[in-house]
């Protein structure tokens, strides 16, 4: 149930990735500062304005909450370890499409509280999509309620995925999964933007979602719009999904343990065949 802090805490953050979504917009399709973090891993110059936008309202709104967000490091020296309270924030989820002039990218801001994600917003400036979700309360697509697919097989399945940064080093691997859910589902797709492909998940657009090698930012806020559309979140291994813990599978109820059971199978194959 919503309280008058839930209710600010929301309306917080459905601000800031609104506000996102004017910058992002700003400037998209134009001339921008385009850095490489890695090989094949972006930032721009919009990331790093979106996520000081974020920083100064969370530091005038809330000054003793904390900030982990993807451009300028993670938690700032007086809160880090002591508040309860801790801002997940990517200001670009898809810079690598959004960089080349694709339409696929959003904005993704969730609210840790002691621990445990509380509030979600993401938000699609070019299709003006809104998907919000507070923690017992449901998720929602522009204030319509969402609800997940209703999929029973993978061979009835749509399913999303995403590839690391750090791919061209261990390629087999990741490939070799997705060969693996190619041959069992109706077909996988890969949008470029784990917290929109969460929040097509939780709005039935899709059916499963996995992924590996993610940071918090990717999926906080889509974490918990599945689980409040109906649908389960827990790590590749069957584990308790955790922000921090770097991998993902959400789907539907129906569909998770198949996913499962298949990357647990795949897993056995490349161990049984010495392949790391």
């Amino acid at each position: 149930m919503a309280t008058p802090d839930t209710a600010r805490y929301l309306a917080t953050a459905i601000d800031i990735v609104l506000r996102a979504g004017d910058l992002q917009m700003k400037s998209f399709g134009r001339d921008f500062r385009v850095d490489m973090k890695g090989a094949i891993d972006l930032v721009t110059e919009v990331d790093i304005e979106v996520e000081q936008m974020c920083r100064a309202v969370v530091a005038e709104r809330f000054p003793s909450h904390a900030i982990l967000a993807e451009e300028l490091g993670g938690l700032p020296d007086a809160t880090a370890g002591t508040s309860e309270y801790c801002w997940i924030f990517d200001p670009i989820d898809g810079t690598t499409n959004y960089a080349h002039g694709l339409p696929i990218f959003c904005a993704a801001l969730a609210l840790e509280i002691r621990g445990r994600v509380e509030i979600a917003a993401i938000y699609d400036p070019t299709r003006r999509e809104l998907f919000t979700a507070e923690r017992g309360g449901g998720a929602f697509l522009n204030g319509c309620r969402m609800a997940v697919s209703k999929a029973e097989h993978l061979l009835d399945a749509v399913l999303v995925t995403g590839f690391p940064y750090d791919i061209h080093q261990n390629p087999g691997n990741i490939l070799g999964l997705f060969g693996a859910f190619i041959s069992r589902a109706r077909a996988v797709r890969r949008l470029g933007s784990a917290a929109l492909d969460m929040c097509y998940v939780a709005a039935g657009r899709l059916d499963g979602f996995w992924e590996a090698s993610l940071r918090p930012w990717d999926v906080a806020a889509g974490a918990l719009l599945v689980e409040e559309a109906g649908g389960r979140v827990c790590g590749m291994d069957g584990s308790r999904f955790a922000p921090r813990a770097g991998h993902v599978v959400a789907a539907n109820r129906a569909l998770l343990p198949p996913m499962l059971e298949l990357i647990a199978e795949f897993r056995r194959d490349r161990s049984l065949n010495g392949t790391p």
